[in-house]
Protein backbone atom coordinates (compact mmCIF):
# COMPACT_ATOMS: atom_id res chain seq x y z
CA UNK A 1 0.00 0.00 0.00
CA UNK A 2 1.22 3.42 -0.70
CA UNK A 3 1.34 6.15 1.57
CA UNK A 4 -1.89 8.63 2.07
CA UNK A 5 -0.74 12.14 1.24
CA UNK A 6 2.50 11.68 -2.28
CA UNK A 7 1.68 14.83 -3.01
CA UNK A 8 1.69 16.72 0.48
CA UNK A 9 5.23 18.31 1.18
CA UNK A 10 4.75 18.36 4.66
CA UNK A 11 3.07 14.96 5.12
CA UNK A 12 5.27 13.73 8.04
CA UNK A 13 6.89 17.12 9.33
CA UNK A 14 5.41 18.23 13.14
CA UNK A 15 3.74 21.66 13.16
CA UNK A 16 6.43 21.53 16.11
CA UNK A 17 9.39 20.58 13.70
CA UNK A 18 8.67 23.44 11.07
CA UNK A 19 8.46 26.02 13.75
CA UNK A 20 12.16 25.29 15.07
CA UNK A 21 13.47 25.21 12.05
CA UNK A 22 12.03 28.59 10.60
CA UNK A 23 13.36 29.98 13.98
CA UNK A 24 16.97 28.17 13.71
CA UNK A 25 16.98 29.91 10.42
CA UNK A 26 15.46 33.12 10.86
CA UNK A 27 14.83 33.93 14.42
CA UNK A 28 12.09 35.61 16.52
CA UNK A 29 12.84 38.87 15.09
CA UNK A 30 12.26 38.05 11.24
CA UNK A 31 9.58 35.79 11.50
CA UNK A 32 7.40 38.91 13.55
CA UNK A 33 8.65 40.91 10.24
CA UNK A 34 7.35 38.27 7.70
CA UNK A 35 3.88 37.33 9.77
CA UNK A 36 2.79 39.87 11.65
CA UNK A 37 1.40 37.71 14.24
CA UNK A 38 1.77 39.05 18.10
CA UNK A 39 3.50 35.46 19.38
CA UNK A 40 6.08 36.23 17.09
CA UNK A 41 6.38 39.81 18.52
CA UNK A 42 6.00 39.82 21.99
CA UNK A 43 7.66 37.43 24.53
CA UNK A 44 7.68 34.62 21.82
CA UNK A 45 8.24 30.97 22.55
CA UNK A 46 7.87 27.45 20.69
CA UNK A 47 4.91 26.75 23.29
CA UNK A 48 2.64 29.88 22.73
CA UNK A 49 3.07 29.82 19.18
CA UNK A 50 2.14 26.12 18.68
CA UNK A 51 -0.99 27.08 20.59
CA UNK A 52 -1.89 29.84 18.43
CA UNK A 53 -0.94 28.57 15.08
CA UNK A 54 -3.28 25.06 16.38
CA UNK A 55 -6.03 27.24 16.60
CA UNK A 56 -5.68 30.29 13.79
CA UNK A 57 -5.71 28.78 10.65
CA UNK A 58 -4.69 31.55 8.96
CA UNK A 59 -1.50 32.11 10.77
CA UNK A 60 -1.02 28.67 10.49
CA UNK A 61 -1.12 28.32 6.77
CA UNK A 62 1.35 31.20 6.11
CA UNK A 63 4.06 29.85 8.21
CA UNK A 64 3.44 26.49 6.08
CA UNK A 65 3.29 28.49 3.39
CA UNK A 66 6.90 30.13 4.43
CA UNK A 67 8.21 27.16 5.41
CA UNK A 68 7.47 25.51 1.78
CA UNK A 69 9.13 28.75 -0.30
CA UNK A 70 12.46 28.23 1.86
CA UNK A 71 12.66 24.50 1.19
CA UNK A 72 11.80 25.35 -2.57
CA UNK A 73 14.38 28.46 -2.22
CA UNK A 74 17.24 25.82 -0.63
CA UNK A 75 15.99 23.63 -3.21
CA UNK A 76 16.58 25.74 -6.68
CA UNK A 77 19.68 28.05 -5.22
CA UNK A 78 19.82 31.70 -7.22
CA UNK A 79 22.71 33.15 -5.62
CA UNK A 80 20.88 35.09 -2.77
CA UNK A 81 21.14 34.31 0.68
CA UNK A 82 17.89 33.59 2.72
CA UNK A 83 18.89 34.75 6.03
CA UNK A 84 20.17 38.12 4.64
CA UNK A 85 16.84 38.85 2.85
CA UNK A 86 14.84 41.66 3.58
CA UNK A 87 11.36 39.87 2.22
CA UNK A 88 10.59 36.24 2.88
CA UNK A 89 11.85 33.57 0.15
CA UNK A 90 9.52 33.58 -2.88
Amino acid sequence: MTSGQPNNPLHGITLERLLEHLVERFGWARLGQWIDIRCFQHEPSIKSSLKFLRRTPWARQQVEDLYLDLRLHEEQPTGEDPDRAEEPPK
